[in-house]
């Protein structure tokens, strides 16, 4: 981490063993432009604005370390810069390590027929506003509706009802790593308010019993607080209230992590 205050230098320097990527503090350079550097390019040296105005310094650190640049001319969606792209590859290896022994990664369509997504009004409540529907294919209308998931329940569990035929197919535990869109009205910030989330993790699981699944959500705590723990960013753990629930869920245990200006 580095001071608000500090000129920040992007490195790249190539080994034997394959290339590294990093960021750098050097105190004692002075840059030759009063530390202002183009956004995204190589070996940069800028100033970071000061973390007392949290959008505009966070805007310019994914910039500065190219980590994902948000001119792309959609609201809400961004581009992965390589350098970025590969720490998320990173991150996303930590999820596996963690899931693997007794999950089964899979991957469910983007589409959601509009049928199917309408059954299950409990879990789509709240997301009414926020869905993409896909209306025509080519020039022609479709005779159904498509959403483009804003989340994977009413992808995933008709499917569960084909593949889980008795006791004996339970636990089913499942995880994707996915892209799902909401369509944002409020302000959007890279990597935490998007219209596009590129890396939606989600884990979903069967079992036999209430409290075999509390059990799994215990479970699932220690792995996602080890995940954040080996990463270094700090959480908090909380059941929520009931008025602020997952919709159709008994209760919603979460993990929150702190920003910088004090906000989650």
């Amino acid at each position: 981490m580095t001071d608000s205050n500090t000129d920040v230098k992007i490195s790249r320097s190539g080994s034997k063993s394959g290339s590294k990527s990093g960021l750098k503090t050097d105190s004692k350079t002075e840059s030759k432009n009063d530390g202002k550097a183009k956004s995204g390019s190589p070996n940069a040296l800028a100033k970071l604005p000061s973390k007392d105005n949290f959008s505009e310094w966070y805007h310019e650190l994914l910039m500065t370390a190219e980590i994902v640049d948000n001119r792309y001319p959609v609201k809400g969606m961004c581009v992965w810069f390589p350098f970025g792209f590969a720490i998320k590859k990173s991150v996303y290896g930590i999820i596996r390590e963690l899931l693997d022994p007794d999950h089964q990664e899979t991957q469910f369509p983007l589409m959601i027929p509009e049928n199917e997504f309408m059954k299950e009004a409990q879990h789509i409540k709240g997301f009414e506003e926020e869905v993409y529907w896909v209306t025509c294919g080519g020039t022609s209308p479709l005779d159904v509706k498509l959403a483009l998931r804003p989340t994977s329940e009413t992808a995933i569990y008709p499917m569960f009802k084909l593949w889980i035929r008795s006791h004996a197919d339970l636990p089913l535990k499942i995880y994707q790593i996915v892209n799902t869109f909401r369509y944002e009205t409020k302000h959007t910030r890279p990597l935490i308010r998007l219209r596009e989330i590129t890396s939606f993790k989600e884990a979903h699981t069967v079992h036999a019993t209430w409290e075999e699944a509390a059990e799994q959500v215990e479970v699932a705590i220690a792995r996602y607080s080890e995940f954040y723990n080996r990463l270094a960013i700090p959480f908090l753990v909380s059941k929520r209230p009931s008025w602020d629930k997952f919709p159709g869920a008994d209760y919603t245990t979460a993990i929150d992590v702190i920003m910088p200006d004090g906000k989650t």
